[in-house]
């Protein structure tokens, strides 16, 4: 009986010492952010309906006052293109941990653009300029060119072009992504697009309608 046993129990031995000697690579944090990304993506609905309009406070007498190419929520208002609707990606991602007030992740997408609105507290705050990186890093993009300042009414606004993403550059190639502050909160705005002037002219529709309470 001992003389069957040996050959099992080497044969364990054997398997136990190989199973331990198994070098588990650690995960590359670059394609972690590409799988995000890509799930991101496809997670937006390839033709977002435009919402239907809902009430909003005007000075008497009532005018009415159309929504169309406005998102309001959150205590904000930002413009974008008419055929397209912001999208939640907070709650996408967790429905227990919706975007609110203090702070979220919007997106936008369509075969020929790529939006993205993200937002935080910033109490004191003098600089945007942090929001820069904050808002490419949900994309793993790279700066193209400097940031330069410029202005839209009283606020001050940080815009840097920027490269999408490879998953994304491959139909989108161009990008910009821009940041400023309003009422202790500190915003930041991506685009991806086909064409490279098409950024700015984008970003001018948004703040043009852009207000915080």
């Amino acid at each position: 009986m001992k003389t069957r046993l040996l050959p099992v129990l080497a044969l364990t031995a054997l398997l136990s010492s190989a199973c331990g000697s198994l070098d588990i690579p650690t995960p590359d944090p670059k394609v972690q952010i590409e799988l995000a990304v890509a799930a991101t993506l496809s997670s937006l609905p390839k033709s977002t309906p435009i919402p239907p309009p809902t009430p909003y406070p005007t000075p008497l007498p009532p005018t009415p006052v159309s929504l169309s190419g406005v998102f309001c929520e959150y205590q904000f208002c930002i413009g974008h293109p008419k055929d397209m609707a912001f999208y939640d990606v907070s709650a996408a991602q967790n429905q227990a941990s919706p975007s609110s007030y203090t702070q979220g992740i919007l997106a936008a997408y369509s075969s020929s653009l790529f939006l993205q609105v993200v937002w935080q507290p910033a109490p004191g705050a003098t600089d945007p300029q942090f929001m820069l990186p904050l808002v490419m890093q949900y994309g793993a993009d790279q700066p193209s060119g400097g940031v330069q300042q410029i202005s839209s009414g009283r606020t001050k606004v940080f815009f840097q072009p920027i490269t999408p993403t490879a998953g994304a550059a491959s139909t989108l190639p161009y990008g910009a992504a821009a940041a400023w502050l309003c009422g202790g909160r500190a915003f930041a705005w991506k685009v991806y697009t086909p064409q490279e002037a098409q950024a700015p002219a984008l970003l001018n529709d948004a703040l043009a309608r852009f207000r915080c309470e």
